[in-house]
This record gives C-alpha cells, structure tokens and sequence, in this order.
C-alpha cells in the first residue's frame, strides 16, 4: 500500500489492523445503500466511517464502512463510539491482500461478540453480498449469500430489501 493512499487503523481481536481508505466505487455503494437505507426509514441514518468499539469486551476498534443507527445515536460522543444502538454494519471488500481475512473472518467474529444484529459485507471480489444475522456472542447463526443482481432481504431489526443489480457497475 502506498503512502498516499492514506491507509486507516484499526483494533481487532488485539491486533493493529491496516485498512485501505475509501475508494470511489467504494464511495458510489455507500451512497447507494444510504438512499435505500432513508428511504425505508427515514429516522435511521447511515453514517460512512463511524469508529465503533468492538468485540465482547469492548477493548477493540473498528472504522466499518457505514453504520446503520438511529439519528442522533452518536451526537456527543468522540471518535470510536459505544455500538449498543447498531443496527447493522457494512463493509465493502478492498483490494488488498488482507481483505480476506479482516472482512471475511476477523470482522464477522468481531461484530457477532459485540452483538451488531447484522453484518452486511459487500464482497467485490466475488460479486456477491453476505448478510450475517443472529449473534450469539461469538459468532452469527445466519449466512445469506446472493450473487450480485439478486434481491437480498436485511433482517430485521433491518428490515430492507435490497436490489443488488447496480452493485455490477461497482466492481473493477
């Protein structure tokens, strides 16, 4: 990774982990999910690059893509904020070599000790959205995966239906 590409920190299950920042197609999805997620509910927001403390202690932190949560969750707190009120988080793959494991193994397990109800990944590499529902405190009961294209139902406390056809013109 270069320097300029301005590389974000994170915490996760006791290792410093190093994220790629936003890309413009990563951007673009964020967006689009946004609309959805206003459109469904407009008393929830969700907010691009929220730091959340993690993990079923607390003691690690991550900056997932977006959060889903109701307006105003997170007014007064600093940058890595408590995820009691989370109704789901989002990632997006980078294109990096540790995207397999942060977002595909370490993120999950992290996101289910905490209790997030649902974990969305939206996986660039092989075109294809993963919504993980159901924590049980170690890890989620609940895999869905569809292929790009495909209608994908976010549980609730969710509760969206999502096209994902447009998620096509989003991948290099």
């Amino acid at each position: 990774m270069r320097v300029e590409e301005a590389p974000w920190l994170e915490f996760v299950h006791g290792k410093l982990e190093v994220k790629a920042g936003p890309d413009g197609n990563r951007g673009q999805i964020i967006a689009w999910l946004t609309r959805w997620c206003l459109q469904a509910d407009p008393d929830r927001w969700l907010y691009a690059y929220q730091g959340l403390r993690i993990g079923s202690d607390r003691e690690g932190n991550a900056r997932p893509d977006a959060v889903l949560a109701p307006i105003d969750t997170f007014v007064g707190q600093g940058e890595w904020v408590s995820p009691d009120d989370v109704l789901m988080v989002v990632e997006v793959t980078s294109y990096d070599e540790d995207t397999d494991r942060r977002d595909r193994v370490e993120k999950p397990r992290a996101y289910a000790e905490t209790g997030i109800p649902v974990y969305l990944l939206i996986d660039r590499d092989s075109c294809e959205v993963k919504v993980h529902s159901g924590p049980d405190g170690v890890r989620y009961e609940q895999v869905v995966t569809v292929p790009y294209g495909k209608t994908v139902t976010l549980p609730d406390p969710v509760g969206i239906e999502l096209d994902t056809e447009p998620l096509k013109s989003w991948v290099r």
